[in-house]
């Protein structure tokens, strides 16, 4: 019997895509981008799983997807299922089919949703892992601000801290989106909706270091200094990944004495979230500043803030 293993190599295995299917896929993709204006990585994995069942489809010699049935669908998640995927990505494969179905039934190509009957596996509550304020200061003091790059590593930290970016949102900055001046960011986020949030003392010192010291320094040998927009830059005037800023929050987590596995890009966001409603920031307000289009989203952080106050109270409560 196969494993799961030898099930998901025989995915890759599937006959080409077709014309007709890639064709259907994009105008679902362009429409989808028009109606709600989603990110460009989450319309990428739509392009990827409506191509995956595509090709499934096609090599199992069914219909093809504008002309799936449900039964070809549970037939398709069951084998998926066998294989071992995330119940988070059949969760999101599961909402990308009911969108394109749904598309398809408003344009007139076909007369039912056969996504009617599917719904999405029950998904545990993951709550984000949050370092301690005295880590977070740990990890900001770790680079060497002596040097170009460990200034630029500080100014990157201490932004991300300070504004509760997403690692794509900080390496895309562009050096017009900081006004030193006020105080503030400009930050372009998913579905390319724009808001502010304030700096803070600490990282506007640390941006201007960055920005008279390490820069300059860091633009040197660049083919066309002029066309470089990108705010935070590697040696000779590149922008970085989010694979490399990756690689350095783990690198000076480690000279700061914290767990690298604790510790990920993502991971001082979601400082940045609790240690404001620790401090008793308001909801909506860090709604705002995360650049969450839902509420729900945001409520969250508010286990972990209550989580917190029961351990508090387990504490130092004399009846507790």
């Amino acid at each position: 019997m196969p494993s799961a293993a030898d099930r998901r190599r025989d995915i890759h295995r599937l006959p080409p895509l077709d014309a007709a299917d890639a064709q259907a896929i994009e105008r679902f993709l362009d429409a989808l981008w028009a109606e709600r204006g989603l990110a460009a990585a989450t319309l990428a994995a739509y392009r990827a799983d409506l191509q995956a069942l595509a090709r499934w489809l096609r090599g199992s010699g069914r219909p093809p997807l504008l002309q799936a049935d449900r039964g070809a669908l549970f037939d398709y998640l069951a084998m998926r299922a066998q294989a071992g995927y995330a119940a988070r990505s059949t969760a999101r494969l599961l909402a990308c089919l009911h969108a394109f179905y749904a598309h398809a039934l408003r344009a007139g190509l076909r007369g039912d949703d056969p996504c009617a009957l599917l719904q999405a596996p029950a998904l545990p509550r993951l709550l984000p892992k949050a370092l301690s304020e005295a880590q977070v200061a740990a990890l900001l003091e770790a680079p060497d601000t002596g040097t170009a790059l460990g200034l630029r590593d500080r100014a990157m930290l201490e932004l991300m801290y300070a504004c509760g970016l997403r690692v794509s949102e900080l390496v895309a900055l562009p050096g017009t989106a900081v006004n030193l001046r006020q105080g503030l960011l400009r930050v372009r986020g998913k579905g390319d909706k724009e808001r502010l949030v304030p700096l803070g003392e600490e990282s506007r010192h640390w941006l201007e270091r960055y920005l008279a010291e390490a820069r300059p320094q860091l633009l040197a040998g660049a083919r066309a200094p002029a066309a470089v927009a990108v705010l935070f830059l590697e040696p000779g005037g590149s922008a970085p990944s989010r694979q490399a800023f990756w690689a350095l929050v783990k690198r000076h987590a480690a000279a700061a004495g914290i767990d690298p596995a604790r510790v990920s890009p993502h991971g001082l966001r979601h400082s940045f979230a609790t240690h404001l409603l620790n401090h008793g920031a308001d909801l909506r307000a860090l709604q705002m500043l995360l650049g969450h289009s839902s509420l729900s989203t945001t409520q969250i952080y508010t286990l972990i803030a209550r989580d917190r106050l029961r351990r508090l109270h387990a504490l130092h409560h004399p009846r507790a």
